[in-house]
């Protein structure tokens, strides 16, 4: 009897421990999940909510305020959080504030971040509000994204291999800049030609600005040319008068051009005195007959001197002849 009594009284004190501890058990993970204060229900949207799952925590500003209350598929590639967040909290939640979903920790959970927003007169969330939502790039997405990119620098390391082989080789202009001794020599002695050049050029520069600050700006030609605009326009003038000048010239050289072309090709008076054989000799025969005739009238004047009919003429004239060179 004494023995019954006594696995009585353990197996009550068992069931009243094992209350007390459920009891805890389940106020503790009631409170964890909200369910004994006061909540209110607010959404957000997301593309991806990379493995979030009923009932893990929302956090604002860094602080457990809520749980996750419902994961809805709303419309291809939509998904819908329901968040059930504490009301004495959520009065700090502004119409403005972003959702984004994160890790907790490096391997941990995952948790819903409510980030306050910038506007300051922004009103607090009411139960049923949606809440901007923020995706951030998952872990699949960065493996997939370094994926590439190691293949990419595969690529590249594969590429920079052949053109190094090539350089190698002396293949391309690269190669044989590297490998040509006397392409290299040639382009030392262009750069030591290019080097003078500009030293030279350096030089007549210098030369140049010591002939400029030479110029008296006040008395010398120079000065007058490059500053007196009457100057220039006298000099325009005459350049303009050359120019006319010579275009003159060039017609004058025409038409002379085009008068030697018609005596050349037997055109003119001219051409017909200098090229007909027999009007050169005609007028030849014609001088040599006025030669003829003129001696012959001389050889009549001196006759005409010794006849006593004209001898007085003659003498009167010498004598006036010889008073007049007297007188003078």
């Amino acid at each position: 009897m004494e023995k019954s009594n006594s696995q009585k009284i353990n197996v009550g004190v068992f069931v009243v421990v094992g209350t007390i501890l459920l009891v805890t058990a389940l106020y503790f993970i009631g409170n964890q999940q909200h369910l004994f204060s006061n909540n209110i229900q607010i959404y957000a949207t997301f593309g991806n909510v990379n493995g979030l799952t009923l009932g893990n925590n929302v956090r604002y500003s860094g602080i457990n305020v809520g749980t996750v209350s419902k994961i809805e598929m709303v419309d291809e590639g939509t998904i819908a959080i329901q968040m059930v967040v504490e009301s004495k909290t959520s009065k700090f939640i502004k119409k403005d504030a972003i959702a984004s979903i994160g890790s907790d920790g490096l391997v941990g959970s995952m948790v819903v971040n409510i980030i306050p927003g910038k506007a300051q007169d922004a009103r607090s969330v009411i139960a049923g509000d949606t809440i901007q939502s923020y995706s951030k790039i998952g872990a699949d997405d960065m493996l997939s994204t370094l994926n590439t990119t190691n293949e990419n620098a595969a690529l590249l390391t594969s590429d920079l291999l052949k053109i190094t082989y090539k350089i190698l080789e002396g293949k391309g202009t690269l190669g044989a800049l590297v490998s040509d001794t006397l392409l290299a020599k040639d382009i030392r002695q262009a750069v030591v030609e290019l080097r003078k050049t500009t030293t030279g050029t350096a030089a007549l520069i210098s030369q140049v600005n010591a002939i400029i600050s030479k110029v008296n700006y006040d008395e010398s030609t120079a000065a007058v040319i490059l500053s007196d605009t009457v100057s220039a326009n006298q000099i325009k003038k005459v350049f303009a008068n050359l120019e006319k000048s010579s275009v003159d010239i060039n017609e004058v050289t025409k038409n002379l051009d085009a008068f030697i072309k018609e005596i050349k090709f037997g055109k003119g008076t001219l051409n017909y005195v200098t090229q007909d054989e027999v009007l050169v000799k005609n007028i030849d025969t014609t001088i040599i007959n006025i030669k003829g005739a003129a001696e012959k009238l001389n050889e009549n004047m001196e006759a005409l001197k010794h006849n006593f009919l004209f001898r007085g003429y003659f003498k009167k004239l010498e004598r006036q002849e010889k008073k007049n060179a007297k007188e003078n």
